[in-house]
């Protein structure tokens, strides 16, 4: 049988869409660098390649990584996390007064600024006013799918994942779809992630874990 030339195009394009999405492990290893804020105590981090336990004792701080060039054309990501032991539900609007058990951020910003930005800190890399954070919670006092403005910045907005409580879970976030829905823009280049946990507002006690952390391209 005789393929058209059309035809031969049709069967490339139909074998690229059924392409298996390249998958890109995030290690929780030496690439990892904490940010205080201000004079709270931070919290424990213990990084095990796969897996981060986490504990915060009346404490916030937030654990980040620059990424490696092959994960910044990332386009969804997925994880397990578990809480032992969280905090109430907070309005997580609210500044000063937003605890939360976990949140996983992840920082956008151009391709033309990429390699000129000082990407030693999230502080820095949120001075960018093309630089956008996408923040997945674990806690607040929200339903599940809330989109929210972040207190802090402008150029930041959570999404509530699971309003506080205990347990185990697997997530599957659209990078893409949320930053859209979150910004009303199209994603930028995806330059760093961060975990956080935060006690210091409710004086509470959080015990939590991520792990499987994978950025996704398709």
């Amino acid at each position: 049988m005789t393929l058209t030339r059309s035809r031969i195009i049709a069967v490339f394009l139909f074998a690229a869409s059924m392409s298996p999405a390249h998958s890109e492990p995030v290690l929780f290893d030496g690439s990892w660098k904490e940010q205080s804020f201000l004079r709270l105590r931070s919290n424990d981090y213990k990084l095990q390649g796969s897996k981060l336990d986490v504990a915060s004792n009346g404490t916030v701080s937030l654990l980040w990584r620059v990424l490696e060039a092959k994960q910044r054309t990332s386009r969804s990501a997925k994880w397990t996390w578990e809480v032992r032991e969280g905090v109430i539900g907070t309005d997580l609007r609210r500044k000063g007064g937003d605890d939360r058990n976990l949140a996983i951020y992840f920082v956008f910003t151009d391709p033309e600024t990429v390699s000129s930005l000082d990407q030693t800190t999230p502080r820095r890399l949120l001075r960018n006013h093309n630089t956008h954070a996408l923040v997945y919670v674990w806690g607040g006092a929200h339903a599940s799918g809330s989109i929210l403005k972040s207190p802090y910045h402008s150029r930041m907005s959570t999404l509530v994942l699971r309003p506080s409580d205990i347990g185990y879970h697997s997530e599957n976030v659209d990078l893409e779809a949320d930053y859209s829905a979150a910004f009303d823009s199209h994603i930028g280049t995806l330059v760093g992630v961060g975990v956080s946990a935060d006690s210091d507002d409710t004086g509470g006690r959080i015990l939590a874990s991520i792990e499987n952390l994978e950025l996704i391209a398709d």
